[in-house]
């Protein structure tokens, strides 16, 4: 079993700050790509940012040079910094990660249950 888990969502200020964590568990043999998806009301779920184990990020062009994202290997950890917020950045936030686990022998994708982000006066 594997277990994604959030932390750190909130209500800020329009240009305010944010960081989200993720940390996963369970019978993992290794981790591919790890990241954050939002989904808004009425919308679909979109990426915000990815980054492989070796440090190769990506990022939505909506959040480039206000997003950083950040991985921990060893602790199984991903981060997203939210810089200069906006409104629109209002969603809520999952933890994504493509792990192999020891019983499946293969990747698969794995979510968190998502933690609300909202930028509001």
């Amino acid at each position: 079993q594997v277990q994604l888990v959030e932390s750190g969502g909130g209500l800020v200020q329009p240009g305010g700050s944010l960081r989200l964590s993720c940390a996963a568990s369970g019978s993992i043999f290794g981790i591919n790509r790890m990241g954050w998806y939002r989904q808004a009301p009425g919308k679909q779920r979109e990426l915000v940012s990815t980054i492989t184990s070796d440090g190769n990020t990506n990022y939505a062009d909506s959040v480039k040079g206000r997003f950083t994202i950040s991985r921990d290997n060893a602790k199984k950890t991903v981060s997203l910094q939210m810089n200069s917020l906006k409104p629109e950045d209002t969603a809520v936030y999952y933890c994504y990660a493509y792990i192999k686990t020891w019983s499946l022998g293969r990747h698969n994708d794995y979510w968190g249950q998502g933690t609300q982000v909202s930028v509001s006066s």
